[in-house]
C-alpha cells in the first residue's frame, strides 16, 4: 500500500501539482532504497523541467565583517564577545582590500554578513555604520552586486535605531545593496528556534522582513539549517512558509521575490556541547541532506526553481551528488568563509572556478557562470 501512495504522490508532482504538507512529510519519512530512488528520480526530472540541464555557479566573495555578536545561538561556533582573544572587526581598509582582491579574481558579487556588534555604530547610530560598509565597496566598485545583511541584521539595526524594517531596507537598497541573504532562517518553527537560537528573531518577524524586502524591490534567497533537532514535520512546515511567501510575492506582483533555496546541513563539530549532545554527531549525514534536497525540489520547484547545495558543509563531492537530487546550482567560489569553517566543516573555504566546472563536468552537464539574481 505504501508504495502506491508514494508513487501517486510523485506522479502528482510530475504532473505539475503542488504537494500538500502531509504528502511531503510521507516522502521525507521514506527509508526504503526503492522509495528513495523514486524520490531522487522525480526530483531530477522536475529540476530538468523547471531549471534545465545547465548547472550554474557564481564568482563571489564572502566578507564576514565581524565575529563579535550580542547573541548566543546554540549552534554557532563563529561568534565571540568583544575583547575575546580571537574576536575581530574589519576596518574600512581591510574591507576594501578583500573586495579589490575579489574583483581581481573575477567576482561579480560580494556576500556580506556579520555578527550583531553593538558598537558597530557611527555617531551613536547603527544604520550609518551599515550604510558606510555598503558605500565603502560601491564607491570603489559600482559594478559589484552586494548581497548583504540577513533579516536578523535588518531587525538589529531597526531595533537599535528605532526604525521600521522598511526604512532600514530602503536605506540599504538606496546605498547599493542588491539583494538580501535569506539566512537566520534556521528552521522557521518557534519551538525549534527556542532551543537553537532563543535570542534571534521569531518566525513571523523573519517572514515579515523578507516579504517587506520583496515589496520594496529587494530580491532575497532562502535557506534551511537542517539535520539537528527538527522533525520532518517541522522541515516541511519551513518549506510551506517559504512557498507561501513566494506565492504572495508572485500573486501580489511584488517587484522582487525569492531567487533560490539552499539547504544548509548542520555541522556540529565545534558547536556548543549542549547542542552537540542533543544532535549526537559532528558532520552532516549526506543521505539525509540529499533526501531533503530532493523533497524540497518537489515541494518548492514550481515556485522557487533554483536550488543549491552547500559545498562548504557537504564537501564538493557531496554537493556534486546533490546535483542529481534536484539541485541546479553549485553556489559560489566564496574565496573565504568563516562561519561554517569555524563550526568544523570539512568543505574548505575557497573554490576555484575551474574546480567547480570540473565537478559539474563529471555529471556530463553543461555549466555556466551566473549573476546573483539568475
Amino acid at each position: 500500500m505504501a508504495n502506491i501512495t508514494i508513487d501517486s504522490i510523485l506522479e502528482r508532482a510530475l504532473m505539475g501539482y503542488d504537494l500538500s504538507a502531509s504528502e511531503a512529510v510521507i516522502l521525507l519519512k521514506q527509508t526504503h532504497p526503492e522509495a528513495l530512488t523514486a524520490i531522487q528520480t522525480t526530483a531530477d526530472q522536475l529540476r530538468q523541467k523547471q531549471a534545465g540541464d545547465t548547472v550554474t555557479y557564481i564568482i563571489n566573495r564572502n566578507i564576514n565583517f565581524t565575529n563579535v555578536c550580542e547573541q548566543h545561538c546554540s549552534f554557532c561556533a563563529f561568534r565571540r564577545d568583544d575583547g575575546d582573544e580571537d574576536a575581530y572587526w574589519l576596518n574600512w581598509a581591510q574591507i576594501l582590500e578583500k573586495t579589490t582582491d575579489a574583483v581581481r579574481r573575477g567576482a561579480t558579487e560580494i556576500c556580506m554578513q556579520g555578527g550583531l556588534h553593538p558598537q558597530a555604530q557611527i555617531n551613536g547610530k547603527s544604520l550609518p555604520y551599515y550604510l558606510k560598509l555598503v558605500k565603502t565597496i560601491k564607491q570603489e566598485f559600482p559594478q559589484l552586486h552586494l548581497h548583504a545583511f540577513s533579516p536578523q541584521e535588518v531587525q538589529f539595526i531597526a531595533r537599535l535605531d528605532g526604525l521600521e524594517y522598511s526604512q532600514v531596507i530602503t536605506a540599504l537598497s538606496d546605498a547599493g545593496v542588491g539583494s538580501m541573504p535569506g539566512t537566520a532562517a534556521e528552521v522557521l518553527d518557534d519551538d525549534v528556534r527556542r532551543v537553537l537560537c532563543p535570542e534571534k528573531i521569531d518566525t513571523a518577524t523573519w517572514l515579515e522582513i523578507v516579504s517587506t524586502a520583496h515589496k520594496l524591490g529587494v530580491p532575497t534567497t532562502s535557506t534551511m539549517l537542517s539535520g539537528h533537532i527538527e522533525t520532518p514535520e517541522q522541515q516541511i512546515g519551513h518549506l510551506e512558509k517559504l512557498r507561501s511567501l513566494q506565492k504572495t510575492a508572485i500573486e501580489q506582483g511584488y517587484p522582487a521575490k525569492i531567487t533560490e533555496f539552499i539547504v544548509l546541513p548542520f555541522v556540529g563539530q565545534e558547536a556548543p556541547k549542549s547542542l552537540r549532545r542533543k544532535v549526537g554527531r559532528d558532520q552532516p549525514v549526506l543521505a539525509d541532506a540529499l533526501k531533503l534536497m530532493a523533497v524540497s525540489r518537489i515541494y518548492l520547484g514550481n515556485w522557487i526553481p533554483n536550488h543549491q547545495p552547500s559545498w562548504v558543509k557537504l564537501g564538493l563531492e557531496g554537493a556534486t551528488e546533490a546535483l542529481k537530487w534536484g539541485c541546479n546550482d553549485i553556489g559560489g567560489t566564496l574565496m573565504e568563509e568563516h562561519i561554517t569553517t569555524m563550526a568544523g566543516a570539512i568543505g574548505g573555504t575557497c573554490m576555484e572556478v575551474e574546480t567547480l566546472q570540473n565537478a559539474i563536468a563529471t555529471l556530463g552537464r553543461p555549466y555556466q557562470q551566473r549573476h546573483t539574481i539568475y
